[in-house]
């Protein structure tokens, strides 16, 4: 394994980091983790020298950080690995809050120090509500307290965004999506260079795009079969030449896609792109923006925000998949469809707009589900 430093302290983390977003799960079942199958692939990965676990105060319904903390309670693992989690900024809402939620994360992780901390998901609204609620000054106050080693925040917002937050204090790292087919989202590339520029090291969500560049659809699949190369080598070593990106995360949840991710960990560096990839890359790209109509990523942000119970990825997962594929792939995905509660069908959508303010890709998610509706009634 490779290692990167991250944060004021220049701690050594791994340049691959492990994700508890997507745990195995019984009966896919969010908040049902399969307890056994997670502990024993967390502490392979720790073995394996991933040091780095990074979690979330509503991860698997609120049962990822606990599960990690059990983890790391066995054994001698919580002393050989760096954990990460984050505040739910949504759910301040007095000043009390802040610590009120942040002491609770630190019983369900079992720690007296949070060894990253990030605020989760900062964006416009929220982030003018928690300045008035005195943010900065809670955030001094917690750094000199103890309670946490580094902070830092998650983002999905505007490049314009990600200036003002930056400059808005001294913060120690900064965790962003991007991948090959980001590279305008967001923060995008213009943002990771400037995070660099500003002196923050960088950790990178979402270097698969919520597992699809993984299972790339037939006409991408065909253009790295022609060149000889796999989709999930390209994906991740293009991001661990970028500079100033300590480690990237994955939400591994099988062993097969743990042990892939390792040995290309133990291929991150400058030089391992040829000019013919960069080349394979730009085609990638380029077919990418004309087959996925909707840029999901299955975060599942939007759905405990919605009053009907609307499953919006599924829905949109549905879509794409129809749109891109086409032939029986549409007949296969009308069922699949047909085949959700009826609840659950983007038809009972009551274009009420909740869902729209939690999603990271900034979604139109009403007028989404419309065409969803179009495609499928």
């Amino acid at each position: 394994m490779k290692y990167r430093t991250l944060g004021k302290q220049k701690r050594k983390v791994s340049v691959l980091g492990f994700g508890a977003m997507r745990f195995p799960v019984h009966n896919g079942n969010d908040a049902e983790i399969q307890r056994e199958p997670t502990i024993q692939l967390l502490h392979r990965a720790i073995d394996a020298g991933i040091n780095y676990i990074d979690t979330a105060y509503v991860y698997h319904g609120g049962h990822s950080e606990q599960l990690v903390a059990e983890a790391l309670s066995q054994g001698n693992y919580r002393h050989q690995t760096y954990v990460a989690t984050k505040l739910p900024i949504w759910n301040v809402q007095k000043p009390s809050d802040f610590d009120q939620l942040l002491d609770e994360q630190l019983r369900n992780l079992r720690t007296e120090q949070i060894d990253f901390y990030l605020l989760h998901c900062l964006q416009r609204p929220e982030w003018n509500r928690l300045l008035q609620l005195g943010l900065l000054e809670w955030c001094d106050r917690v750094v000199k307290s103890g309670k946490v080693g580094e902070l830092g925040f998650s983002f999905h917002d505007s490049f314009e965004m990600l200036e003002e937050i930056v400059h808005a204090r001294d913060w120690s790292f900064c965790q962003v999506q991007y991948n090959l087919v980001n590279e305008h989202t967001q923060a995008g590339t213009r943002g990771v260079e400037f995070l660099h520029h500003q002196g923050l090291d960088v950790i990178v969500m979402e270097p698969l795009l919520g597992g699809t560049l993984a299972a790339p659809p037939e006409p991408i699949a065909k253009l790295y079969a022609e060149a000889g190369r796999d989709p999930v080598e390209i994906a991740l070593l293009w991001l661990w030449e970028k500079q100033g990106i300590s480690l990237l995360l994955s939400g591994m949840n099988t062993t097969e896609q743990l042990e892939q991710n390792l040995r290309l960990a133990d291929m991150a560096g400058e030089g391992k792109l040829t000019p013919s990839d960069y080349e394979l890359i730009a085609a990638v790209q380029q077919t990418y923006e004309k087959l996925s109509p909707i840029p999901c990523t299955k975060c599942r942000y939007c759905i405990p925000n919605c009053p009907q119970g609307v499953a919006i990825p599924d829905n949109f997962e549905m879509y794409n998949n129809a749109q891109t594929f086409g032939g029986s792939n549409l007949v296969l995905n009308h069922n699949l469809y047909h085949l959700l509660p009826s609840a659950q069908q983007a038809s009972s959508c009551i274009q009420c707009g909740a869902c729209a303010k939690h999603c990271p890709q900034s979604l139109p998610i009403p007028e989404l589900l419309e065409k969803v509706v179009k495609l499928f009634a």
